[in-house]
């Protein structure tokens, strides 16, 4: 039973992106929102952000299936890295609608098991509710079908991207802890891939599911999920890396994903253009650790014998309107822009692409991406 229309939430996961965005905003929105328990593996982390955003210590917990049988929560916002199936099941279960950031699972099987409770899930990607992202979506509508999509990606390490965001990780996660985890991942990653070298589980785990998809994400919004993939290449093999990637997009057309990790890069960078016979549309993102920083719409079109150029700037800030889009959810039943059915694309597209590119190496793989097929299923 939901407590009025302010809503008692719990969070887990308080590590960088919460400490950094979500959790100032949720004290900002404090409307909407009470930040009533919390949920971590690292007890001094909790502890600091406890103690820093004023959640009493007897709502601290050290695992989910403790918040959820003492905390009284009418809502939760999971917020860990690696996959959210089991603990989005288990909350919605609880008769909780879920605040999930991507990616949703790391596994078919996962995304199938959470089907029947997509009307309680909102699958987190804060730039499917960024201003410019909309326009752009409305402004394609009404354009001729796309001919090519291009995305470009430098990412520079988080640390250089937080120097400005006062947050406190401490790595005390008990050893017994830390083993569970990394053994239910590399039973996931299995079920995924089987037997697959750590070249191509890396590459699924990290690049893809944990970087590249929500790129997979602004696609599907403005144009559709890719059908095919026709190539991939990752360099090189060993430390950080660059990924190419190629797809058919529906109609098609054809999407470029250019994903760079850069050590020593100044500032993230990333950029989505859609480009017509009439024209492009296109898209830059700042950082998403700098709240209420622009993002840049550019549509270009021919103007007579020459070319026309017109921008649209936008400060809301996006992680704040996915907050409030979750409230919707939570209160009102209203539908957000994404949940499990995108996480399940999700998954369904980075196991394409890793079996294309295990196909083009000649290496083995198993699980749900076997055979390799080209086809995204």
């Amino acid at each position: 039973m939901l407590s009025g229309e302010r809503l008692r939430l719990g969070v887990v996961g308080t590590g960088t992106v919460a400490q950094a965005v979500h959790l100032p905003l949720l004290a900002k929105r404090c409307d909407l929102f009470e930040l009533t328990a919390v949920c971590d593996v690292s007890p001094g982390t909790l502890a600091a952000v406890g103690d820093r955003f004023g959640v009493p210590p007897a709502r601290r917990y050290a695992s989910v299936p403790e918040l959820l049988a003492d905390a009284g929560v009418d809502a939760l916002a999971v917020l860990t890295s690696g996959s959210h199936g089991s603990v989005c099941d288990a909350a919605v279960r609880a008769g909780l609608p879920v605040m999930c950031e991507k990616p949703l699972a790391y596994t078919l099987a996962e995304a199938d098991t959470l089907a029947s409770l997509e009307p309680r899930l909102l699958l987190g990607y804060m730039k499917l509710y960024d201003p410019a992202t909309q326009r752009a979506r409305e402004l394609l509508s009404e354009r001729p079908p796309p001919r090519a999509v291009e995305v470009t990606v430098l990412h520079p390490p988080a640390e250089s991207q937080l120097e400005h965001v006062p947050r406190t990780l401490v790595d005390d996660v008990p050893e017994e802890v830390r083993i569970a985890l990394a053994e239910e991942t590399e039973s996931l990653l299995t079920h995924a891939l089987g037997d697959a070298p750590a070249l191509l589980r890396r590459l699924y785990s990290w690049e893809l599911l944990g970087s590249v998809v929500h790129d997979l994400a602004l696609v599907r919004n403005l144009v559709g999920d890719p059908v095919r993939c026709d190539h991939v290449d990752v360099w090189p093999d060993d430390g950080p890396r660059s990924l190419s990637i190629l797809c058919t997009l529906p109609g098609d057309a054809r999407l470029s994903i250019r994903w760079h990790y850069l050590e020593q890069y100044p500032a993230y960078r990333e950029t989505l253009v859609v480009h017509d016979e009439r024209g492009s549309v296109g898209l830059s993102f700042p950082s998403p650790y700098l709240l209420h920083a622009p993002t840049e719409l550019r549509v270009v079109d021919r103007d007579g014998a020459g070319e026309r150029a017109v921008g649209f700037r936008s400060t809301v800030e996006a992680f704040e309107q996915e907050l409030v889009a979750f409230h919707a959810l939570a209160v009102d039943g209203t539908t957000p822009e994404a949940s499990v059915a995108e996480g399940r694309a999700d998954i369904a597209t980075c196991q394409g692409i890793v079996a294309k590119l295990a196909d083009l190496r000649e290496l083995p793989i198993g699980g749900e991406a076997a055979p390799a097929e080209v086809a995204i299923r």
